[in-house]
């Protein structure tokens, strides 16, 4: 009978400890269930969490792109400085060099004929960088690309350059020198 007693009394045991289990899970479950209505609330705040952080993202993305524009803009207006510097550079070394060219001019006008291979390349090599020189003779008279030394009355009304005096050049188009010309009237 003891050994019953014992069975009876491990088989009690066994049953609270059961009883108990399911009260704790009945508990954990009301525990569940309690939770089960802040769930819909974390989501709303995990739903404007991720609405502020798109938000963020979308003015960290506008913030780049303006600033890579930027730079864009500043890398050309950059890229164009430093080409009107070196353009303005060489237009003053080829302003500096008129004086040869008009020497040149001056000694060919006297016959003499060794001057005329370092015209040839002066003229060469500074027409591939820009320099033209101006065809005036008969030329309507252009104040822009004239001046004018003396002027012979004629009929007309009409102004057309006569004579040329000192040769005018042109850098990239635009006037580097104004040729020195008389004018006539026709």
């Amino acid at each position: 009978m003891s050994s019953e007693e014992g069975s009876d009394s491990g088989q009690e045991e066994l049953e609270l400890d059961v009883e108990q289990l399911e009260g704790l899970s009945s508990d954990s479950t009301a525990s569940s269930s309690e939770s089960v209505p802040e769930d819909p609330l974390s989501v709303e705040l995990i739903l404007e969490s991720l609405e502020g952080v798109t938000a963020e993202r979308d003015d960290f993305r506008d913030s780049l792109q303006r600033l890579q524009a930027e730079f864009e803009n500043f890398r050309r207006r950059s890229a164009q400085e430093s080409e009107q510097r070196i353009s303005a550079g060489v237009s003053r070394l080829a302003e500096a060099l008129l004086p040869v060219l008009d020497a040149c001019d001056a000694a060919e006008a006297q016959g003499l004929g060794d001057v005329e291979p370092i015209q040839t390349a002066l003229i060469a090599v500074l027409s591939k960088v820009g320099l033209a020189r101006m065809e005036v003779l008969g030329a309507p008279f252009d104040p822009n690309h004239h001046e004018a030394m003396s002027l012979e009355t004629g009929e007309g009304n009409e102004q057309v350059v006569a004579e040329e005096l000192r040769s005018g050049y042109l850098w990239a188009g635009a006037v580097l020198r104004p040729a020195m010309v008389k004018v006539r009237e026709q």
